[in-house]
């Protein structure tokens, strides 16, 4: 009871510090290594948190796991991939927020920005900006309005819509393999060397049973 009175104070709704590492992600048109972006969220604390990762421009933006869970005293990272590397986003100002809650509670008891930017190359940096320059820049940024990360796994997810002609062909390739004769058949009006031994057909009943499975899930 004495320990849920001394953490109550900490779970006021927005007033709980959230710890991000990096603060910026600065992403090179001409170094793909920089297009994919690490950010590790830290929870100190001796209870679990749930967090959910919003985006200014969620199109740009692919983040694989934008939802997720901390355990206590713990990390994770969340991955962050530039795909919409193009000369008008340059210089631009993106900013991410990671909001973070109790498992059993709804509202954000925290919640971290962090700023994102494309630059041309990372031999190419560009000039300092002027104090009025700044000024605006934050105030755009702190006008902005957030959004959810619904386009999640979209660059490894195959489209639906039926097996592909490859499938197909292997497919029919393993049963033709299982209808030809064994090695060893003597009584078969077969060529000999389209004789398969039964090592050979084991192997074609097993991809069989794989192109299957794939053909129905899809």
């Amino acid at each position: 009871m004495q320990q849920q009175q001394h953490r109550q104070p900490e779970l006021v709704e927005g007033s709980l510090p959230v710890f991000v590492f990096p603060t910026e992600l600065i992403f090179y048109a001409d170094d793909q290594t920089s297009h994919k972006q690490v950010l590790t969220l830290y929870n100190p604390y001796e209870f679990a948190l749930k967090f959910k990762v919003l985006c200014t421009a969620p199109n740009k933006y692919t983040v694989v796991d934008s939802t997720g869970a901390v355990r206590p005293q713990c990390c994770v990272d969340i991955v962050i991939r530039h795909r919409d590397v193009r000369p008008c986003h340059y210089g631009v100002y993106d900013k991410f927020r990671l909001q973070v809650s109790e498992q059993s509670q709804r509202k954000a008891l925290g919640r971290k920005e962090v700023t994102a930017t494309l630059r041309p190359s990372a031999s190419q940096e560009p000039p300092s900006p002027r104090p009025q320059d700044d000024e605006r820049r934050i105030k755009e940024l702190a006008d902005s309005e957030f959004f959810e990360q619904t386009v999640l796994h979209t660059e490894s997810r195959p489209a639906a819509g039926g097996p592909s002609l490859l499938t197909v062909l292997l497919g029919l390739v393993c049963m033709v393999a299982l209808m030809l004769p064994t090695l060893g058949e003597q009584e078969s009006t077969v060529p000999l060397y389209l004789h398969l031994s039964v090592n050979k057909k084991l192997v074609a009943a097993y991809v069989l049973g794989l192109l299957t499975m794939v053909i129905l899930r899809t």
